[in-house]
């Protein structure tokens, strides 16, 4: 090995790529199949009004040069193209250079929507994707042996997304100091999946155990990272196992996923490594430098992550190059949902015929399953678990949103599990309850079939029409 590559690890680098071009397509996927409703021409936050507020250098995207939904169409099934192209090795058939370039293209493309994404795209995984992909650049293919300063920056990031979201745990909920944050979390995390019943079931000394062994992982694990093999890969390892535990318990996008892809590129993996050339000075030039900005630019992250005050998922850059990250610093003791109903009725009244809509992953009927949707996103779903929180969490979107499910709008409905409308018959007024959903117990389960159990908290939105869109309480 010479001083710049570590040829040991060109396995890894490529079970990494090929799996990060894996998340990227899931990625565009969602936003191609998704973008009209959010952020379309008509969608509930428009990019066009956004980009009219937002300064280029703020916020860099394509978009500020041009908008159209069918160019936003163009640009995320481009994004899809190109991450198929990359997961079936396409980099590793091109030059250096060109190799370089086609990782790029779907960075460019990406941080062109999340910069206009607004709230649809405020989460953390989000920036995760944009700078393990802005690395992923700079990674090389089968022309050189794997950068060590890029291996060491992926592993920067996986150490930040570890060790800070361990942070902000023991420094926010005091359930996660004392053991029992998971007493909850099942049952009030923001979209269960298939399995989270069964987990919330478990008994209660497995939760603390379970909480234990995850402060182990996120604050004592990633300092492992650092230490010579075997014994980094032990910690990678570590991390994919308690990810994969993560993917079982609930539908998290693909922050667990792209988290299992980081730990990948600190694995070494056994396998014939092949002889190549040194790398070209023009290709070293470039690492060192993008080496320098990282390190630059990586003072705001461990400032915030040191301090007192950490705060969650934030991006010091408009490039998104270096974040901070960390979840459920606080954990929800109840679950609410905002429940949507329609009714044809001309004047609304509490008897009146409510039809009520369903969503795709978030609760609603309580003898509805949840179903396994991640690394797929499903953008409404979540936000309106923020919308349950509070009302002023919805109050740039739900607006707009009742109003297009008053038109019965096509591409509003393609978010939905189900309208309870036909497509030439729309409803006359909306209204929207709140409701708080308990986990049914096992004797419950058996006898009625229902996973959930709900009880009324009070109105939402009282009864609306497209005359005149009320405001929420």
């Amino acid at each position: 090995m010479d001083w710049f590559t570590a040829p040991d690890y060109w396995l890894s680098r490529l079970v990494f790529q090929r799996a990060l071009a894996g998340v990227y397509l899931v990625a565009f996927l969602t936003a191609a199949l998704q973008f009209r409703a959010l952020l379309g021409a008509r969608g509930m936050l428009p990019i066009p009004s956004h980009v009219q507020r937002i300064p280029f250098k703020a916020a860099p995207s394509l978009f500020h040069l041009h908008y159209s939904d069918r160019f936003f169409a163009a640009c995320a099934w481009s994004g899809c193209a190109v991450s198929a192209a990359l997961l079936a090795g396409l980099d590793s058939q091109l030059p250096l250079w060109g190799g370089m370039v086609l990782w790029l293209l779907p960075w460019v493309l990406y941080l062109s929507i999340v910069n206009v994404g607004q709230t649809w795209y405020s989460f953390g995984w989000e920036s995760l994707l944009l700078e393990v992909g802005f690395l992923a650049v700079f990674l090389g293919n089968d022309e050189v042996a794997p950068p060590i300063l890029v291996l060491f920056l992926l592993r920067w990031i996986l150490f930040r997304v570890e060790f800070g979201a361990g942070l902000i745990k023991m420094r926010g909920d005091a359930c996660w100091r004392k053991l029992t944050c998971l007493d909850y979390h099942h049952e009030t995390q923001p979209m269960p999946g298939p399995l989270s019943w069964f987990f919330h079931h478990l008994p209660r000394p497995l939760h603390r155990a379970e909480v234990a062994a995850n402060h182990f992982t996120q604050l004592v694990v990633p300092v492992l990272l650092f230490t010579p093999q075997p014994i980094a890969t032990a910690a990678a390892s570590l991390m994919i196992v308690t990810q994969l535990w993560l993917v079982l318990s609930g539908n998290f996008s693909w922050l667990n996923w792209i988290t299992i892809v980081l730990a990948v590129s600190a694995l070494e993996l056994p396998g014939d490594q092949p002889s190549r050339p040194a790398a070209p000075l023009w290709y070293e030039i470039a690492v060192l430098t993008v080496a320098a900005l990282i390190a630059y630019l990586s003072y705001h992250p461990v400032t915030n992550m040191i301090s007192r005050r950490q705060i969650m998922n934030r991006s010091f850059d408009p490039l998104h190059l270096v974040n901070t990250y960390g979840a459920f610093g606080s954990v929800s003791r109840f679950r609410y949902e905002v429940v949507v109903e329609g009714t044809a009725d001309d004047v609304p009244r509490e008897d009146s015929d409510w039809r009520e809509y369903e969503f795709k992953g978030k609760p609603g009927d309580p003898r509805h399953w949840p179903r396994q949707f991640a690394p797929y996103h499903l953008r409404l779903d979540w936000l309106m678990w923020f919308a349950a929180l509070s009302p002023s969490y919805a109050g740039s979107w739900f607006g707009t949103f009742v109003e297009r499910l008053l038109e019965n709008d096509r591409d509003t409905l393609k978010l939905l599990r189900r309208s309870p409308f036909p497509p030439d018959a729309p409803p006359r007024y909306i209204r929207a309850r709140l409701f708080r959903y308990q986990y049914t117990s096992w004797r419950e389960l058996r006898e009625t079939g229902a996973c959930w159990e709900r009880t009324y908290v009070r109105e939402y939105l009282p009864p609306t029409r497209l005359a005149g869109v009320a405001q929420r309480s």
